[in-house]
C-alpha cells in the first residue's frame, strides 16, 4: 500500500524524497553486513591493548592517486632516460613507504580504556568517555575516534608515555538495557596517503531510562495510608500533601531546600499530613492511553517528587517499589521504569 503523502502547516503536500540510485543501496547494504560480520568476530572487552593482530592499514584517495602519479613519473622516466625523474620517483615512493610505517606506529601499541558511562535517558545524548594510554616513547599525534557508523570524530594527540581522555557521543533510540557500541579509532598522520584503524567492541552496558514528559501534570494527591484513621479527603492541589506552603516559625529542617533552589520557592514538609497520607506513582493512574506515555509521565513524576524530597512509592504491572526518597531510591525507580 502506498502511503499519503505529508501535508506541511500550511496544506501543501510535501514532495517525497528522491529515490536513491540502486547501487548505493547495494554498497551500503555490502557495507553494513562487512561491518555486522566484522563486529561479530571481535571479543567483548573494556580495555583493548592494539596490536598487529587488531590494526588495519589501507591506502587513502590521495594514496592511490599518489601511487598513479608515481607510476606515470616511472614510465616516463624509462621513456625518456631522466635521471633526475628516477631521483624524483624513488624519493616519493621512499617518503610513502616511510609515511606508511608511521601511520601504522601511530595506533600500535596504544591501550584503549572506557571509563563505566553513566544512565542515560531515551533521545539524549549519550557521551562515552574513553582514556588512551601510550606507554612509547614516541608523541602519537592526530587519532580520531568514533561511535561505528555515526561519522562524527573527536581527534586528539597521545602524548609520550601519558594518556588522554576523549568523549565521543551517540543517541540511544529506546529505553532498556543497551550495550555500548563499536568503537572506531583511525589516523592518517603524517602524509594522509594510508589510513589505519581498528575496531573495538566494550563489553559494559548502559541503562537508558524512558523520556520524561515535557509538561507532565501535578503529582497524583496522596493515599491513606493503610490502617491510619480516616482523614478529610485530599484536595488536589498541583502538590502533593506531604509539602505546603512555608509558615513564619517552620523549623528550618523542614524547609524542601531543592525546591527553593529550583522554583525560587519556600515550601515545608507537612509531617501530620505525610503520616496519614502517601505518594503512589501508578501505572494504572497516569491517564495516558499507551505504555510509552504512561512510562514518561511517571518518570517525570519520580523526578519532581524527587526534586520536592517527598516520600513516594512506584506500582508497576507485576512489581511494586515501597515509598522512599533520596538518590538510591530515585536510581531505583528510574531502573524498574526502564526494565518495565
Amino acid at each position: 500500500m502506498t502511503a499519503p503523502p505529508a501535508v506541511a502547516a500550511g496544506g501543501d503536500a510535501i514532495r517525497p524524497a528522491r529515490a536513491e540510485p540502486a547501487g548505493k543501496h547495494g554498497v551500503l547494504d555490502v557495507r553494513g553486513r562487512f561491518d555486522h560480520w566484522l563486529q561479530s568476530r571481535l571479543p567483548l572487552n573494556d580495555t583493548q591493548v592494539l596490536t598487529q593482530r587488531n590494526v588495519y592499514i589501507l591506502p587513502t584517495r590521495p594514496g592511490l592517486m599518489m601511487a598513479a602519479t608515481l607510476l606515470v613519473l616511472l614510465v616516463a622516466s624509462i621513456n625518456y632516460q631522466l635521471n633526475l625523474g628516477y631521483l624524483l620517483t624513488f624519493l616519493l615512493a621512499g617518503c610513502a613507504l616511510v609515511g606508511m610505517h608511521v601511520c601504522h606506529a601511530t595506533l600500535r601499541g596504544l591501550t584503549l580504556h572506557l571509563i563505566a558511562p553513566d544512565d542515560h535517558f531515551a533521545m539524549a545524548v549519550a557521551n562515552i568517555d574513553i582514556q588512551l594510554m601510550n606507554e612509547g616513547r614516541s608523541h602519537r599525534r592526530a587519532i580520531g575516534l568514533s561511535v561505528m557508523g555515526t561519522g562524527h570524530w573527536v581527534w586528539t594527540d597521545v602524548p609520550a608515555q601519558g594518556s588522554a581522555t576523549v568523549q565521543v557521543a551517540f543517541q540511544p533510540g529506546r529505553r532498556g538495557r543497551h550495550r555500548v557500541p563499536a568503537i572506531t579509532a583511525e589516523t592518517r598522520y603524517p602524509l594522509g596517503t594510508f589510513r589505519v584503524w581498528t575496531v573495538w567492541r566494550p563489553a559494559a552496558e548502559l541503562l537508558v531510562y524512558p523520556t520524561p514528559e515535557p509538561l507532565p501534570p501535578p503529582l497524583p494527591p496522596g493515599e491513606p495510608r493503610s490502617g491510619s484513621a480516616s482523614a478529610a479527603s485530599s484536595q488536589n492541589t498541583g502538590e502533593f500533601d506531604g509539602v505546603r506552603a512555608y509558615r513564619r516559625g517552620d523549623p528550618m529542617k523542614l524547609v524542601v531546600w531543592k525546591k527553593l533552589a529550583k522554583a525560587d520557592e519556600l515550601v515545608s514538609r507537612d509531617t501530620q499530613q505525610a503520616q496519614r497520607y502517601e505518594l503512589w506513582l501508578d501505572f494504572a493512574q497516569t491517564g495516558v492511553a499507551d505504555t510509552e506515555g504512561r512510562l514518561s509521565r511517571l518518570c517525570a513524576w519520580v523526578l519532581a517528587a524527587d526534586r520536592l524530597g517527598v516520600d513516594y512509592g512506584l506500582r508497576l504491572p507485576g512489581q511494586q517499589i515501597a515509598p522512599g526518597c533520596g538518590a538510591a531510591h530515585r536510581l531505583a525507580c528510574l531502573e524498574a521504569l526502564a526494565l518495565c
